[in-house]
């Protein structure tokens, strides 16, 4: 009983509950996925199944086509996000607040019940679905998830650095331009890492809001793992995390840099 105690009241091993949660769902996944994307049928070692996707042309065009399809959405989340999160952030705190629980709000709702609601919004309308019906269903799922990073970033910045701005003659064009947006870039790079790397990857939205007409990569992964491909559908899924994790370190990149002109400002 005393070495439990003892065990415990050193405050590091707190942390091993969280340890172990990462290893099993977090570490041995990768892992699972980056063993059997090199590997073939039989056990052995292979780069087949990355061949196989370079060859093959609908995976190809399906991939490309995600990618296409997140940058779209992503750019419409910006040119959404952005001012609704500047003007939030030029608001009162009390009203602020209640105006980014409202954007919040639908997000307790399961995602699969927002995108049935929003098929039966195009159906109440008489609006077809494709891929516009996409677009849209992949804006209002991830908007607000671009808007609360960019708001919280400018909530959080030093007044102090406008009123220098323009005490020193700035126009509120150039104070925009030369020292909010700049400071705000950590939130913007956030929260195009929050819309990117869901919208590349999401199967449901793509099959409910298209008839299953439009395929995502997404759902090219989830029919080869689930016909049984698991090498095949692991090598695509490898290909994703090479993807996201790219992204991952030019947005760490892009964070770093905004902090030094934040500092050098």
């Amino acid at each position: 009983m005393n070495k439990f105690v003892k065990f415990f009241s050193r405050r590091r091993n707190w942390s091993l509950p969280y340890v172990l949660f990462l290893a099993v769902f977090v570490v041995a996944p990768l892992v699972l996925i980056m063993i059997y994307a090199f590997q073939s049928e039989d056990g052995g070692f292979t780069f087949a199944n990355f061949e196989k996707f370079v060859h093959q042309r609908e995976a190809m065009n399906t991939f490309i086509y995600s990618i296409g399809i997140a940058l779209i959405t992503t750019l419409i989340c910006i040119f959404l996000g952005y001012p609704a999160a500047y003007i939030l952030s030029k608001m009162r705190p009390s009203t602020a607040r209640l105006v980014v629980m409202l954007f919040i709000l639908p997000m307790w709702i399961n995602v699969l019940v927002r995108t049935l609601a929003t098929v039966a919004l195009f159906d109440f309308l008489t609006l077809p679905l494709g891929e516009g019906a996409l677009i849209f269903g992949m804006v209002y799922n991830f908007l607000p998830f671009m808007i609360y990073p960019i708001y919280n970033v400018l909530q959080k910045m030093d007044h102090s650095l406008i009123e220098a701005a323009e005490d020193l003659g700035a126009t509120p064009r150039q104070v925009f331009t030369k020292v909010v947006f700049p400071l705000s870039m950590p939130g913007v790079v956030s929260g195009i890492m929050m819309v990117f790397m869901p919208t590349i990857s999401t199967f449901a939205i793509a099959e409910l809001l298209t008839m299953n007409n439009i395929k995502l990569f997404g759902t090219t992964i989830q029919e080869n793992i689930n016909n049984g491909m698991w090498h095949y559908g692991a090598a695509l899924s490898f290909i994703m995390l090479i993807i996201i994790g790219i992204t991952t370190l030019f947005g760490d990149s892009d964070e770093e840099n905004s902090a030094n002109d934040g500092g050098l400002l």
